[in-house]
């Protein structure tokens, strides 16, 4: 790092340009990112590797702008092919899902396309639809359904920021079949999932009625990569496979009946809940995950002192754990024991 860039003086001129700029929170987050950005000048960074870097953050202030008036309400994203045709049983699945998410509240999030992203819109409606698009230089063009509102869609270039903003926000993901780009998609929800690098998410592998497409899927899984041991036998028991528009309906909204967010603190997993389970609850799940935990009981937790420190939902209830080392799978299983019980909302 130069010298120049650690001075007491460039510290100071750095914090007078953010002042002058009117930035009054996270100022060592935005001053760290303008240092960042002098450091790939006197790094010597190449033209086309700095336009990357500009494209990307410029892309990702734009989509944080399309999300932030939303940021309470919740999304799911629905993947699926920009080749699907209007007439396809799997076209009417999509409009169909995304309608009765919409119906209890839920924004639909696409690619902003043609094919399934087009139906899931159209199915939202204009007021509960957000796309994010990709610019390319054939096949897909932007979502008519989106273009009439400029401020419901944003476009990108890259399909690595595009891919980020639709799985950032989102609480629940639809997959229906797609090619490459659906697949690329719906592998890196379960690499981020089976990772622990994203918290626990409903996702659901929506077919057509009597379809067989995730079936293939499944079957691969089964007969290929568990017997490598390139996975664990669990991996796939996060997702549902489903041709049931409604099953997908309930899988998204169920999951979040009762458990509400997580934080790690340290070692101990804090797990927040909308209502409080009763000692008899928190009895049967440690008996239930008893091989899951690392060390102690599920307990029963006021909100710990860091979450004190940040005001963190400090008006939630907690269940606080130790999960066994790659026991991540687990979380889900947990989760839905957490919503099926008697105390759930």
């Amino acid at each position: 790092m130069s010298n120049a860039l650690t001075s007491d003086e460039f510290d100071a001129d750095l914090a007078r340009v953010i002042d002058d700029a009117g930035v009054r929170t996270n100022r060592p987050l935005i001053a760290r990112i303008m240092r960042t950005g002098l450091l790939l000048g006197t790094d010597g960074t190449s033209r086309l590797d700095l336009k990357i870097a500009s494209a990307a953050l410029s892309e990702m202030r734009d989509a944080f702008g399309l999300f932030r008036p939303y940021v309470e309400t919740p999304k799911v994203t629905v993947f699926g092919s920009a080749r699907t045709l209007h007439d396809d049983p799997l076209y009417a699945q999509a409009r169909d899902v995304a309608a009765a998410l919409a119906a209890q509240g839920w924004m639909v999030v696409t690619g902003a396309g043609p094919g399934i992203m087009q139906a899931a819109a159209e199915g939202a409606g204009d007021a509960m639809a957000l796309g994010v698009s990709i610019r390319l230089p054939f096949e897909e063009k932007p979502d008519e359904t989106l273009v009439a509102d400029d401020a419901h869609v944003v476009q990108m270039k890259y399909f690595f920021t595009r891919k980020l903003m639709l799985m950032k926000e989102s609480l629940g993901f639809i997959c229906l079949p797609g090619g490459f780009g659906t697949m690329d998609e719906m592998f890196e929800l379960l690499t981020l999932q089976q990772t622990g690098k994203a918290e626990p998410m409903p996702i659901v592998l929506l077919d057509q009625p009597d379809g067989r497409f995730w079936a293939g899927l499944t079957r691969f899984v089964d007969e290929q990569m568990i017997p490598a041991g390139v996975i664990a036998p669990d991996d796939l028991e996060r997702v549902l496979v489903t041709d049931s528009v409604d099953a997908a309906v309930a899988e998204i909204t169920r999951f979040w009946r009762n458990y509400h967010s997580l934080r790690w603190v340290g070692d101990r997993l804090v797990l927040r809940l909308r209502a409080e389970p009763s000692d008899e609850d928190v009895a049967g799940l440690n008996e239930q995950f008893a091989d899951e935990l690392a060390d102690g009981p599920i307990e029963k937790s006021v909100p710990l002192h860091v979450e004190h420190l940040d005001q963190d939902r400090l008006d939630l209830h907690r269940l606080v754990l130790r999960l066994r080392p790659r026991a991540v799978g687990s979380l889900h299983r947990l989760i839905r024991a957490i919503n099926a019980l008697p105390t759930a909302p």
